[in-house]
């Protein structure tokens, strides 16, 4: 009989997922905020994805074996509530709570679990729901998605779970096992994102943009180290400062902020607006090289042994996908293949918690090689949407769409491309993406300022062919998810340079064909027709929106910037009539 789980996120209020597991494969996985059209999706439930996985595998709610949720209630015996207390001393309230209800959260959480299942059809009393610990689910959804054989060390960072903060270990013979946790508030996440609060983003979203910003500033001109210590196998982070609760909060407007007005004494007003400027990018840039330089400390402290022995790490948590640590981690000679879970936040946990608990059932997981786990549409989808839509988009069927798609990007359009399942995790990876083609100049600025209405210093990304990722890389270590940058060759700097960031590095994807032909295809024109097998890629939506899902999506963002060619599958979508015989021979880039 097939092994059916279904693991659910959101226990933490935000970026609730959906992921289903049938005997060890991971047939289809989503996020909630792509259904809903409300990014991170915070305070709702899992309701929408758990639906499109049962449905687009044919599971009824009665064939589901476990559900697998990455929270669990955490022992009054265990040292994570009593160091909770301790170190939050200064608000007693919050102290006590931890000690004398300190599972709270997590009955309250099971709650809505169960009235998310109700609505999906499930019989709660044959329903049998298996609470993970947060920590364990990040380490699961690292090392079992890893399809490493060997012993491997595992890290997982993030802000928190139900206490833990950080969690070392290692995978052998398909089994877990742990070798230290810390607690909060002592968080090296939490802090980065009480940080990202005060450079004006929000936390839990906008620690990417601290990381774009970090290298327009100097490192050394601000210590930090303030902050954050690690000794002595410990770290502490300074409440005085950050990840602050109650009266220690920074409060502007009636909110409150993770960071202390001991803080913006010491470094000044909160930033404000879109310009990276002095002080901020040297803050950016000093925050950025304490985490970095922490986490190695931890890394090499707690794991170096085992990366000695062994060569492979799996990591996972909000903080893997700090991509200037990874290429760190990567730099490290002992290190001969990290594995980042591609959806290294909390969404991702959905997929950890069902894998654990299919592992624990005696039935290991496959390796995860792609992300291509969401929703699919058909040519005829694409059309009726284009139809039904108040734009009266016009469009037509491409006969060669890679060939035809790579003229267009080579006259310097930027074009929506909307092709096969949509990713699971954050990163656009060839489903879901905005493309532009890197060796025409300003049209990074373009999509930034006509298309995606964001930060002018942002980076853009590029994907490319594996056959060109050694040469423009330096590297071979496998890079199929965009998790680490790596330092861009000379010659190729000149050559793609609307990809290649401030600090001349790139966060890559490097393509096989296998996981994702069509852009693969696409690329291979390219190449034909400028010598690079480089494209640029950006996920498809505009600030502040969650990735596009569906062609209904697609076509309200197309007619709400300035985007001028949308290609879904097989069919192109512009907004003014198109010439009787469109042959891919297009206009030039508007100036």
């Amino acid at each position: 009989m097939a092994l059916i789980l279904l693991g659910l996120s959101g226990a933490l209020t935000h970026d609730p997922s959906a992921a289903l597991y049938i005997n060890g494969k991971l047939v289809a996985a989503a996020e909630e905020e792509r259904f809903v059209r409300d990014k991170h999706a915070k305070n709702r439930m899992p309701y929408e994805a758990a639906k499109f996985c049962l449905e687009f595998a044919g599971i009824k709610p009665a064939d589901v074996d476990a559900v697998a949720i990455p929270f669990a209630p955490i022992s009054i015996f265990e040292p994570a509530r009593w160091h909770y207390a301790k170190r939050y001393w200064y608000a007693p309230e919050r102290a006590l709570d931890a000690i004398l209800t300190g599972n709270r959260r997590f009955y309250r959480y099971r709650k809505r679990i169960e009235w998310c299942l109700l609505q999906l059809g499930f019989d709660l009393k044959k329903t049998d729901i298996v609470p993970v610990e947060h920590h364990l689910a990040h380490a699961a959804s690292a090392y079992f998605c890893a399809g490493f054989t060997e012993k491997t060390a595992i890290l997982g960072i993030d802000g928190k779970g139900e206490y833990a903060t950080t969690f070392f270990g290692y995978g052998e013979h398909g089994r877990i096992h742990k070798i230290k946790e810390f607690y909060d508030p002592d968080s090296l996440g939490g802090l980065y994102g009480a940080l990202t609060e005060y450079l004006g983003f929000e936390m839990l979203d906008g620690e990417y943009k601290v990381m774009g910003m970090a290298p327009y500033g100097d490192p050394l001109r601000y210590d930090f180290s303030r902050l954050a210590k690690f000794e002595n196998g410990e770290l502490r982070v300074n409440t005085d400062y950050a990840n602050v609760i109650g009266f220690r909060r920074y409060k502007e407007k009636g909110k409150g902020y993770y960071f202390s007005p001991k803080l913006v004494e010491w470094l000044g007003p909160k930033r404000t607006g879109d310009v990276a400027d002095d002080p901020y990018i040297h803050y950016a840039a000093s925050m950025q090289k304490l985490f970095e330089d922490l986490a190695l400390q931890m890394l090499e402290h707690y794991l170096g042994d085992i990366l000695r022995e062994t060569g492979r790490l799996a990591f996972s948590g909000g903080g893997a996908l700090n991509v200037k640590l990874n290429q760190k981690i990567i730099a490290r000679p002992d290190v001969r293949e990290l594995y980042v879970q591609p959806a290294s936040g909390d969404a991702g946990t959905a997929v950890g918690a069902a894998a654990w608990v299919s592992v624990q059932r005696g039935v290991p997981v496959e390796k995860m090689e792609h992300v291509f786990l969401g929703p699919a549409y058909s040519n005829e989808d694409v059309i009726a949407a284009c139809a039904r839509h108040p734009a009266q988009p016009q469009w037509r069927r491409l006969r060669q769409v890679d060939k035809e798609v790579a003229a267009i990007l080579v006259a310097g359009n930027p074009v929506a491309w909307f092709q096969g399942r949509m990713e699971f995790g954050p990163r656009a990876l060839g489903g879901r993406s905005i493309l532009g083609c890197p060796s025409v100049a300003g049209v990074a600025d373009r999509i930034n300022a006509q298309i995606k209405f964001r930060e002018r210093w942002r980076p853009f990304c590029p994907s490319m062919l594996d056959t060109v990722g050694r040469q423009m890389l330096g590297s071979d270590h496998p890079a199929p998810f965009m998790t680490f940058t790596f330092a861009v060759a000379d010659g190729w700097k000149e050559r793609v340079p609307e990809v290649v960031h401030e600090d001349g590095s790139s966060r890559a994807q490097v393509l096989q064909r296998q996981f994702n032909p069509r852009y693969y295809d696409l690329m291979v024109e390219l190449e034909q027709l400028t010598g690079n097998g480089v494209v640029l890629n950006t996920s498809l939506n505009r600030r502040g929106e969650p990735m596009i899902c569906s062609p209904t999506d697609a076509l309200n963002m197309f007619f709400a910037s300035d985007l001028e060619y949308l290609v879904m599958e097989d069919v192109l979508v512009v907004k003014a009539a198109l010439p009787a015989e469109f042959d891919g021979k297009v206009a030039p880039a508007a100036a």
